[in-house]
């Protein structure tokens, strides 16, 4: 078994460069890079830079003599250079200093060069970094005019560094409009459905929602959203969470090297992971934040009780038999101990929903859930049936609100209005849309296109269709299709950006190019079909536009 180390797997992902073309994946650990070749051998580069300029450098391979020779080569290339200079040495470099190597061995200053500038640029990503977290620290809470705001100043018996963490943490609070635990004192309630379907069916009513899976050892939301495969990445904002249509997701389970490992972690440990998930991830302005916690009332729940401050409430979830009913009271008790509205009970498994004729048989006792909101002085929200199509769509990687127009799910549509009704709306629409654009401002959405539809790899298509939608009349406007331009890493954005693209459409993105369009003000749907530009920006502007899964992650 093996226990995760979270905290230098996170360092990793906030530094982790691109990976260097016609090379393995890249390794960035504490200011070295690691790069393994297309022929097996690894070469290994520290860098130590102090002022701008490279002070030292050191590289180890594992590889032939000449890659010894070309890893010596880059050494003295990149030392006393300005850091930028250094990881501009590139293989013709080498080659010219060495004077030539036989072709097939030129890969070895390919390898070189490839591996220094990964190391540099590990460098550069600190030094900004650092330089961000200088700025933010100066003027974090500025624009609050809140003299009474609790980060405006440190408590009494706070130290500095905790006094920054503390801003820090709000920061990232304060644009997150409404916080919502689901709790259980049971474990194998169905809570972790029950919070997947509620914020999936706040982001299909076209709501900023955040979904994070605090249960440390057993993180199942990945599994449940068919993003267990998606792998992190980091920006100069901090952790890039996991973003599904208007869902970001973030999860234990994403830093797991393998699905098996066991985290074997005591209270202390927990605790730094949930407050990391809240301070070091990017969530950026919700309008919703749905926590997963695990059942019990021990750490996990309390971290985030104690962490956030201030929750919206609590969501409930128990099934209808006694021994489930008496641990879900103690969930209730706990949240007033710690002054957390409770925002109802879910009742969960009430009945079986016979898959032919859609009958209820009552397997359990039914009533648990109404008899604790009623003895509590709770709202009962609703109880939901065993629906086999439940657990397939759990299985399948779906939200069973997105994608079922059966009774059980106006159910937990019904259930979810109180949630909805948290931001003043009129509750969640019973539609399976995957997304409604609200906003007024005319819409230019981009598709990569291949043969006249759209292409599951973007970064590689043959043009892009830029498509003009009025978002009030839901009519297109007209059509543009323009040459793609040649594949760079980190372009497209800033290319569609500059064309006026406020949309783009695809089969497939990786986590990275999501961050990057999202900074550029992109709005990003992944898994579309391979329809027409005409077909997936009219589905788009009417809500109707079903996605599916990440296809192309690359």
């Amino acid at each position: 078994m093996e226990c995760v180390d979270l905290e230098r797997f996170s360092e990793a992902v906030r530094n982790y460069a691109t990976n260097p073309r016609n090379n393995g994946p890249l390794e960035v650990f504490d200011g070295n890079a690691r790069i393994t070749g297309p022929c097996g051998d690894t070469m290994e580069f520290w860098v130590v830079a102090r002022n701008g300029r490279v002070e030292k450098v050191s590289f180890v391979t594992d590889g032939c003599g000449p890659s010894l020779a070309c890893g010596s080569m880059a050494t003295c290339l990149a030392e006393g250079n300005a850091i930028k200079d250094a990881a501009a040495v590139q293989q013709k470099d080498i080659l010219e200093a060495l004077g030539g190597l036989p072709l097939e061995f030129e890969h070895c200053a390919l390898l070189a060069a490839d591996a220094l500038k990964a190391a540099c640029e590990n460098c550069l990503n600190r030094q900004r970094t650092s330089q961000e977290e200088s700025r933010c620290e100066e003027t974090m809470c500025d624009s609050c005019k809140d003299e009474e705001c609790s980060a405006s100043m440190p408590g009494s018996d706070e130290s500095e560094k905790e006094f920054k963490d503390r801003r820090k943490l709000e920061s990232r609070l304060c644009r997150i409009q409404h916080k919502v635990v689901v709790l259980s004192g049971k474990g194998g309630v169905g809570k972790s459905t029950v919070a997947v379907n509620l914020a999936a069916a706040l982001a299909l009513s076209g709501k900023r929602v955040g979904l994070l899976d605090v249960d440390i050892h057993g993180p199942s939301i990945p599994t449940m959203l068919g993003c267990e495969a998606e792998t992190l990445q980091g920006s100069a904002e901090g952790l890039l969470p996991i973003v599904l249509g208007n869902m970001k997701i973030m999860s234990l389970g994403f830093l797991l090297r393998n699905q098996d490992d066991a985290v074997i972690w005591r209270g202390p440990m927990k605790m730094n992971v949930i407050k990391q998930f809240l301070t070091d991830v990017a969530w950026g302005d919700l309008d919703y934040l749905i926590i997963d916690s695990p059942p019990g009332t021990g750490d996990e729940p309390l971290s985030v009780c104690q962490l956030i401050g201030r929750l919206d409430g609590a969501v409930i979830v128990t099934t209808p038999q006694k021994v489930a009913s008496v641990d879900v009271r103690k969930s209730i008790t706990f949240c007033r101990q710690l002054h957390v509205p409770v925002l109802g009970v879910v009742e969960n498994m009430s009945g079986f929903v016979c898959p032919k004729c859609g009958e209820i048989t009552q397997i359990l006792p039914s009533g648990g859930g109404r008899q604790i909101a009623e003895d509590m002085g709770v709202l009962f929200l609703g109880a939901i049936p065993m629906d086999p199509k439940i657990a397939e769509a759990c299985d399948n990687g779906l939200a069973f609100i997105q994608r079922s127009a059966s009774p059980t799910a106006d159910i937990m549509r019904s259930i979810i209005k109180v949630i909805a009704d948290l931001d003043g709306s009129k509750g969640v629409e019973k539609t399976g849309k995957i997304m409604k654009h609200k906003e007024d401002r005319p819409m230019r959405i981009a598709i990569p296109l291949a043969n006249g539809k759209l292409s599951m790899h973007f970064g590689h298509c043959e043009r892009f269709a830029l498509v003009d939608v009025d978002p009030t009349e839901k009519k297109i406007l007209k059509r543009e299709d323009i040459e793609a331009p040649p594949h760079e890493p980190g372009l497209l954005p800033s290319w569609l950006a500059e064309r006026g693209a406020n949309v783009i459409i695809a089969g497939g993105m990786g986590q990275r190019a999501q961050g990057l369009f999202t900074e550029k003000g992109i709005h990003v749907v992944v898994g579309a079909p391979a329809e027409t530009p005409e077909k997936l920006a009219a589905d788009y502007a009417a809500g109707t536009l079903q996605g599916g899964r990440n296809v192309c992650d690359h």
